[in-house]
């Protein structure tokens, strides 16, 4: 079976290609290397291309009998997306629009969309569960929401079947050590903790320690980005074999402090974090957990490398090779 993966050299993407191969499907990637990069790129067809192009993505379908997409190409930095919004719906909008226009002119029918826990906006109950009430509060997260509005319409509109990844915090490196986390500039906690240690980054930061948590900062679930992306094959292959389109959360139900995070990080490393606290970020809530049950009971999706131990022990033993 030939599948699509927009944004295939990218952190997810990358990993979800590497399984995709293993499980014997054909790969082809589509990627404008704005934040993807060629090392990250194990396998498969790889096309350089953009999706704000129509010409380019429409002729990737008509050289190739693609049956299904991945979709993971998209800007992802919620601060940026408060700076210049029309960046983020202009890109992830109109890029979207174009992907879903060339899968019904060629009748591709299935869509794994990589959507966030970002729609959801201020939690009003923890975990999060899939029908929770629907409010982002940064336009990154307005960028998902509406996407998944579109394709609610597609699938009532052009029988276009499609399951939604909800997802927050994507962590760690592929097991094997041929893959990992490497964004510019990066902004997730773990692997700027990792930088720090290695001394790659002197600015590390904690933002916030004064929410109303136990130690005073952030309380967030991590998902190893392998678990991440088995959950995407088993996506792909639930929706082909129940043919219904469907929305999940990943996530571990597991939450930990920015605290917990760099304590873990330095039993594992051996070394010492110089502590520095600065301002809350804009839309920060203390505490982000969501329920991963229906994707449980849905996929039959275990979590194998989600334990945070082993999350920062894959991604430290991939960035003192690779930084």
């Amino acid at each position: 079976m030939k599948v699509l993966v927009t944004g295939g050299a990218g952190y997810i993407g990358s990993h979800t290609v590497k399984e995709l191969l293993k499980k014997g499907y054909e790969v082809i990637i589509f990627d404008n290397f704005t934040s993807g990069h060629e090392d990250l790129v194990g396998g498969g067809l790889l096309v350089r291309g953009d999706l704000r192009s129509r010409e380019e993505i429409q002729a990737v379908f008509e050289q190739n009998q693609i049956e299904a997409v991945l979709h993971f190409a998209a800007l992802i930095q919620v601060g940026e997306s408060y700076v210049n919004p029309q960046k983020y719906y202009l890109h992830n909008l109109i890029s979207s629009l174009n992907l879903l226009e060339a899968m019904l002119k060629y009748r591709v029918k299935y869509f794994i969309f990589s959507s966030s826990a970002a729609v959801y906006g201020v939690p009003q109950k923890i975990p999060l569960e899939e029908d929770h009430p629907l409010n982002p509060i940064n336009p990154y997260g307005m960028t998902k929401f509406m996407l998944e509005r579109i394709l609610q319409d597609y699938d009532r509109a052009y029988n276009l079947k499609y399951v939604s990844l909800r997802y927050f915090n994507a962590a760690g490196a592929d097991p094997e050590g041929q893959l990992g986390e490497k964004h510019n500039p990066e902004t997730h906690l773990i692997p700027n903790i990792l930088l720090h240690l290695l001394r790659k980054k002197e600015d590390f930061q904690i933002y916030g320690g004064d929410f109303p948590t136990p130690d005073g900062t952030a309380i967030r679930d991590y998902i190893h980005v392998t678990d991440l992306a088995r959950a995407h094959l088993l996506a792909l292959e639930r929706l082909m074999n129940e043919d219904r389109s469907q929305i999940l959360n990943l996530g571990s139900s597991q939450g930990y402090s920015v605290l917990e995070v760099i304590r873990t990080a330095e039993k594992v490393t051996g070394k010492k974090v110089k502590l520095e606290f600065g301002p809350r970020r804009q839309g920060d809530v203390p505490v982000l957990l969501a329920s991963s049950h229906k994707a449980e009971s849905w996929l039959g999706w275990k979590r194998e490398f989600s334990e945070l131990e082993v999350i920062i022990e894959t991604a430290w033993k991939w960035h003192q090779k690779n930084r």
